[in-house]
């Protein structure tokens, strides 16, 4: 049977992103995610809730977007995969980590003082358009080239101009047809 390992998540950054540069020029940009779920106790009628944290990990470009742009408290929405890292600890235990690596990424909300909007990429980034409308970031696939190819929309279809009657003579029957 197939697996599926996919995660989504829509929650607030809980820290500034921390990105490290490795002597290949491969960027990984770290970050925190709070989620958080808020229900009425049935018993007690009491406002209650849950927040949960989360490792989020970016990768090339993503990592260059996410260091970029992302803030302390920016909403996002992400989707990739847990992944649990194993490492060793300066006491020299091995401990793990779980974490999620992120193959998409979109900004929500706006940042005050941006203007509004949805918290876009410019268009320099190839990821939105004039319109407001932002695809979400993709992680490239293994191998593929340095920039993504921009995401835009399917243009809309061709509409018919509106055709004048034709002159068929019978015009003056149309009264006289029952229906």
């Amino acid at each position: 049977m197939a697996s599926v390992n996919k995660v989504i998540l829509v929650g607030n950054l809980g820290r500034d992103p921390e990105t490290r540069t490795f002597p290949s020029g491969d960027q990984v940009t770290n970050v925190t995610l709070a989620t958080t779920n808020k229900w009425r106790d049935k018993q007690t009628g009491e406002a209650r809730e849950h927040t949960e944290w989360h490792r989020l990990v970016f990768n090339g470009k993503l990592a260059e977007i996410a260091a970029q742009y992302l803030r302390k408290g920016s909403q996002i929405y992400v989707e990739g995969s847990i992944r649990t890292r194993k490492w060793q600890a300066q006491d020299g235990q091995e401990r793990y980590s779980t974490e999620i690596r992120v193959d998409v990424m979109q900004m929500l909300g706006s940042r005050p003082g941006q203007g509004g909007g949805s918290g876009g990429y410019g268009d320099d980034e190839g990821f939105g358009d004039a319109s407001g409308f932002d695809a979400p970031a993709r992680r490239p696939a293994a191998g593929a080239g340095a920039r993504p190819a921009p995401m835009q929309r399917p243009a809309p279809a061709p509409m018919a101009a509106p055709q004048p009657p034709a002159a068929s003579g019978f015009d003056d029957m149309e009264d006289d047809i029952p229906f």
